[in-house]
């Protein structure tokens, strides 16, 4: 049954000065409304219009010039699927000074990584919870499950960051070559205890991306179910790992 949620606030800006760009209202390499400007128009937070430019300036729509203010780049240059770069920099992603590892240890696996990575409900994993920061506030709430047996002389059990990311902390440590990975997207309304750490309110969406990584002979070995505020419909795809 599907979800209709309003978008969030922030989402609003976002598309807003998105389709501004695309259609020429901001030019390339013009100064946009300032965040007091964009704070009046859309009758939102400072925080919300930080968090909308933060996206865009991520997303490559625009720059930020010290001292100037934020320019227009203009729409990016597709490369690769969004969603496939979000899973990979979710596979990539080092534990660094910007992530909280909010809980490590041994949890029954939860049906959705039960379901992807074909095990018992009643199986043992190792999960690493962590929380991901950023100058515009928290922006993912990750949590990694990884079999027992996998995980088995790793630092995956322990509370200790993991520089390298999980996914070459397990290529060193275990010698497997992971070789793609599938995600699945899809937008609902986030629980209490994930509004909260996200710093959003329970109405606004999120995206949920559960990516499963692969060995050569087709094995699910981990996975990795996210919680970003956004908003989209479910798809589904697959990439290697290169």
């Amino acid at each position: 049954m599907a979800i209709n949620v309003p978008p969030p606030k922030y989402a609003v800006v976002v598309n807003a000065v998105q389709q501004r760009i695309e259609d020429g209202t901001y030019a390339p390499g013009t100064a946009i409304p300032s965040e007091t400007q964009l704070t009046a128009e859309f009758d939102t937070s400072r925080p919300t219009v930080v968090r909308a430019l933060g996206i865009l300036q991520q997303d490559g729509w625009i720059e930020s010039q010290q001292g100037k203010g934020r320019y227009v780049k203009g729409r990016p240059s597709p490369s690769a699927p969004q969603s496939a770069d979000r899973a990979l920099d979710l596979l990539d992603q080092g534990e660094n000074a910007d992530v909280t590892l909010l809980r490590v240890g041994a949890v029954m696996v939860p049906n959705r990584a039960a379901t992807v990575l074909d095990l018992d409900s009643d199986t043992p994993v190792i999960l690493r919870r962590r929380l991901v920061g950023s100058e515009i506030g928290p922006v993912e709430l990750s949590e990694v499950y990884v079999p027992v047996e996998l995980a088995a002389g790793t630092d995956i059990g322990r509370k200790v960051a993991l520089p390298e990311g999980v996914l070459r902390h397990l290529t060193e440590r275990k010698k497997i070559v992971f070789d793609h990975a599938s995600e699945r997207i899809s937008a609902r309304l986030p629980t209490a205890e994930e509004a909260e750490l996200l710093k959003i309110t329970e109405q606004d969406a999120v995206l949920t991306l559960l990516v499963t990584v692969f060995d050569r002979t087709g094995v699910p070995q981990f996975a990795v179910d996210a919680v970003i505020p956004a908003s989209r419909h479910e798809i589904e795809g697959s990439f290697p790992l290169r």
